[in-house]
């Protein structure tokens, strides 16, 4: 079973108060050195710092707006707006780094000597264990409650912790042989949070699309509708996501073609109560593809298509086959690898069907791969 929604937020906000209350230190230990020792390479460590605290404000803001409660208006919930929010942590972030990129350009045209000590050196040096730890936590955490924004930030932390090092090392050289690379190791920060503000940028923008999803979660509602006796196969699982640990579903089963409607009315719900409790997914629609596999003439039809369909190179699966022999009508899916020229297959598929039951019309369709 999977978290509460309410367990889950207690993680996320707890985790982001984490966060904000090391950054704010960091932010004000590293102005004040950056300040004094006249530091470019610092104070925009210490902005980047900055900007984390505000990702982790915006991180509890998202997540307490995700955990609305439906309404007739948005009847699915507001899960989708914390995806929202890990856009705005994106573009926070990217902000910063091209604010800092411009700042560095100016050091270096008109280049400002800093001036390093003991002190300025401990505390650069604290600030890279104190952002690893904290990246480490704070991607844990992520991953634990799928929280594309803590696994973003705690990603991010690690990356200051990086980018802390390469002020560290560039002091470290100053001291030694007095080379100064401030505004130098600044163009490195800066590219190096613009890059991060855009890959999240692009993550943002595919969970908001609609990403396949994981393997782990679609083979879990397979193999629990598989408990349920009487179910010879499982096709069409198609899984919406309203947030994180928010996921409607429907699904088609194989099921005998002599079930009544009382049979088939138990197993679904039995199908709907077990998904649920053992993976957190709201099964909305049991459908129904029947199963005749008693030698009949439809049977030998279905052995033969299914052979001859699969032996096409990109076919992934053929399903929900149906021969009616009165209509002279016959009716199956099938799914097509999307690395092929699905168009040009289901043409060539249709054409050699069609070539042995001349007598029949034939509706396929062409269905997408959209789980594992």
């Amino acid at each position: 079973m999977s978290r509460t929604v309410s367990e889950r937020e207690k993680i996320v906000v707890r985790t982001s108060f984490v966060g904000i209350g090391a950054n704010i230190v960091l932010v004000i230990f590293k102005a004040m050195i950056g300040i004094a020792v006249n530091s470019i390479a610092v104070i925009l460590d210490a902005v980047n710092n900055l900007t984390d605290v505000l990702s982790s404000t915006v991180t509890i803001i998202g997540t307490k707006l995700a955990n609305r409660e439906p309404t007739k208006k948005h009847p699915y919930g507001y899960g989708r707006l914390e995806y929202m929010s890990q856009l705005i942590v994106a573009a926070l972030i990217l902000y910063a780094g091209i604010t800092s990129a411009v700042e560095s350009v100016k050091k270096i045209i008109y280049p400002e000597s800093a001036d390093y000590n003991t002190l300025s050196m401990i505390i650069i040096a604290s600030a890279v264990v104190v952002k690893l730890a904290l990246g480490l936590y704070v991607r844990k955490k992520g991953k634990e409650v799928s929280s594309g924004t803590l696994v973003a930030s705690g990603t991010d932390a690690l990356f200051d912790a990086v980018i802390s090092v390469s002020v560290l090392v560039s002091a470290a050289i100053y001291l030694i042989f007095g080379l100064s690379l401030e505004a130098y190791v600044g163009v490195v920060i800066s590219l190096i949070i613009i890059k991060s503000g855009l890959e999240l940028i692009l993550g943002s923008v595919s969970d908001m699309l609609g990403l396949r999803e994981e393997k782990n979660l679609t083979s879990a509602v397979k193999d629990s509708v598989a408990k349920e006796d009487g179910v010879y196969g499982i096709y069409d699982l198609l899984i919406h996501d309203y947030g994180p640990d928010k996921h409607l579903a429907s699904v088609h089963i194989e099921i005998d073609k002599d079930k009544t409607a009382d049979e088939i009315d138990v197993m679904s719900r039995n199908i709907q109560e077990r998904v649920i409790t053992e993976t957190g997914v709201i099964i909305a629609a049991v459908g129904i593809y029947s199963r005749d596999n008693d030698g009949s003439e439809a049977s030998d039809m279905r052995a033969a298509i299914r052979k001859l369909v699969c032996s096409h190179e990109g076919v992934l699966q053929f399903h929900g086959f149906y021969a009616d022999l009165e209509k002279k009508r016959i009716s199956f899916d099938v799914i097509l690898d999307f690395a092929v020229d699905r168009k040009a297959l289901y043409e060539h598929i249709y054409s050699d069907v069609k070539k042995e039951y001349e007598d029949y019309e034939l509706r396929i369709t062409l269905d997408n791969d959209v789980s594992d």
